[in-house]
């Protein structure tokens, strides 16, 4: 079975991407899972530090490992969006695939000095243990929270350089890359985000090493063909399985009101994540 990083660079290899989704529970875990591999594409599983609070740091390793193992198939785990050292420590000894260090609210120089911190201990446990993490890190504006928001949040325009994230990347020596090209976490009631895919291809050129497409949900199908088509290797969605999930679940209790069988209740929800969970695949995957 190939690693994380080999699927990640046989994907930018392709011109397709690897697709991200978070889970809070087991129905998500099942959804995402049956979904790739009914398509045959590798897929990773995010853990936010709210997820993995609610899931267990061990727990969300376990579930994630036996899903692998069990068939040989390529899943992985991924601490998504953690905000400091010591919680992206604790997922990488807990043996997470990959760890995402925040420090998009920081300065520049406080964000490249706790991404180095990161990167250099994940080096350091390659080398001791020889298991590869992947370390990936963000700079300029994405926002936070898959909410859904009234409309596109002032800020939304604040887009990273690419000189900024050639200076970043070289400081830090990341594995993966999140810039700000146009996309926002959450899902947006008025107006969509547009991605500026030259600016992609711009930041791709100046990096030379994967990017990462945050704040997938909600976006039109054209600009996700055209950030892979730009460099994109990674795209993340989370809101929309969430809202799928929580409709699934209403619909069912509404048509049961006398079932208080949980996995009764909550088998709709796995089957809508299938469907919006394939269905984005197939797109990153060039499938359509």
């Amino acid at each position: 079975m190939k690693t994380l990083r080999e699927c990640i660079k046989e994907a930018g290899e392709r011109g397709v991407a690897v697709g991200h989704f978070n889970i809070s529970n087991l129905e998500a875990l099942h959804g995402i899972y049956n979904a790739a591999k009914r398509l045959n594409v590798p897929v990773i599983i995010g853990l936010s530090e709210g997820e993995e609070k609610f899931v267990g740091t061990e727990e969300g390793v376990a579930l994630v490992k036996a899903l692998r193992e069990k068939e040989n198939y390529p899943i992985f785990l991924n601490a998504d969006h953690h905000s400091s050292f010591e919680s992206v420590k604790k997922c990488i000894d807990a043996g997470f695939d990959a760890v995402i260090i925040d420090g998009a609210k920081l300065s520049f120089e406080e964000n490249v000095a706790v991404t180095k911190q990161c990167v250099d201990y994940a080096k350091k446990i390659s080398q001791s243990v020889g298991r590869d993490v992947i370390v990936e890190a963000e700079l300029g504006y994405i926002g936070s929270g898959s909410d859904m928001k009234d409309k596109i949040p002032e800020g939304a325009g604040i887009l990273t350089k690419p000189e900024d994230a050639k200076k970043f990347v070289e400081m830090t020596g990341i594995d993966m890359f999140a810039p700000s090209v146009g996309s926002i976490h959450g899902l947006i009631k008025t107006g969509k985000p547009h991605i500026n895919a030259e600016l992609v291809a711009e930041i791709k050129q100046a990096v030379g090493i994967p990017l990462v497409l945050h704040g997938g949900s909600g976006l039109r199908d054209e600009d996700f063909i055209n950030a892979i088509k730009a460099g994109i290797s990674v795209v993340h969605i989370n809101s929309e399985i969430r809202l799928a999930y929580r409709d699934a679940v209403e619909r069912a209790i509404d048509a049961n009101k006398m079932e208080i069988n949980p996995s009764k209740l909550l088998a709709p929800a796995v089957e809508a994540i299938e469907q919006i969970v394939e269905a984005r695949l197939k797109l990153f995957n060039l499938m359509q």
